[in-house]
């Protein structure tokens, strides 16, 4: 699935073309992807201006000037992409190892600044889906999230708050969503390895007997806003089916450990083979060297 990366490039390259356009019609081309379309999609969206294209976790929103906001998730193989931008580049409505079939969703566009263009979300596996909410406070996908783990209530002692007492392993703690929201199972495998975490310790024992956090349980938060700004800075890349709304994405190349079994440790001076293992039917790429318990 996409994560938070490649969540907020989707956003970041929508945002510039779509924010201030107005919508002059909407197609379907079935009547659902993993769910149903909302019952009214089509005229809900047609004549309303998008305000704003924001990001809640692994949600894309599309605020509207009638004020309810579209709620998108991408699945496995979901993507938005403009037909006509960008500008720079030679039009192309169709993005490499897609078909006209996939293309599920076309929203016709008027922007004062970029003229009309065509909105397309495509999706081959048909594992996303959209939601339209009045009231996004509404939305379940949304209730009981924990912090965004690039804004300002995600710390240290807001993680040790969490995981005092706690005696899941700090890889499955931080694939709580109701802890931290937006981080998935590629990124956190990163992180831990950049902040030599084992990602087999008890989320606990990053913890003192005060309920205060560790220096390990500190690495951690700076481990893990480092490895999102790295992966949005570079476009976001979690599985080949990934595109950005330019067609941009792919760099698992930079990958430290995910998907490394059997590759040396990239972390100077350690002599240590990335390893697998399975945590909650899950894979799991580290370096039993450099990766400790606290």
């Amino acid at each position: 699935m996409p994560e938070l990366p490649e969540v907020e490039t989707v956003r970041r390259g929508l945002a510039p073309w779509l924010e201030g356009a107005t919508i002059e019609s909407v197609t379907l081309n079935r009547p659902n992807l993993r769910f149903p379309f909302p019952d009214g999609l089509k005229n809900a969206l047609t004549g309303q201006s998008v305000t704003h294209v924001g990001r809640r976790a692994k949600y894309l929103l599309i605020g509207l000037s009638g004020g309810a906001t579209l709620l998108s998730h991408l699945g496995m193989t979901g993507s938005w992409r403009f037909a006509e931008h960008p500008i720079d580049k030679p039009p192309r409505y169709y993005e490499p190892g897609t078909e006209p079939k996939h293309d599920h969703m076309i929203w016709a566009l008027t922007h004062p600044a970029h003229g009309r263009s065509h909105l397309i979300y495509a999706d081959p596996r048909r594992f996303g889906f959209v939601d339209l909410y009045d009231d996004l406070s509404t939305s379940p996908y949304l209730q009981g999230l924990g912090p965004e783990p690039l804004g300002n209530e995600f710390s240290a002692s807001q993680l040790a708050a969490a995981f005092a007492g706690k005696r899941t392993p700090i890889k499955a703690a931080l694939l709580d969503q109701r802890v931290v929201a937006g981080l998935g199972n590629i990124y956190v495998a990163e992180a831990l390895h950049r902040a030599h975490i084992l990602p087999t310790v008890l989320a606990g024992s990053l913890v003192t007997s005060t309920g205060r956090p560790k220096k390990a349980l500190e690495d951690l938060v700076f481990a893990v806003r480092e490895v999102l700004t790295a992966a949005i800075e570079v476009g976001g890349s979690t599985i080949r089916d990934f595109r950005s709304v330019e067609g941009a994405g792919y760099f698992q190349h930079n990958f430290a450990v995910y998907d490394r079994e059997g590759d040396p440790c990239p972390t100077p001076m350690c002599k240590g083979i990335v390893q697998r293992i399975v945590q909650s039917g899950r894979s799991t790429f580290y370096c039993p060297k450099c990766q400790k318990a606290p």
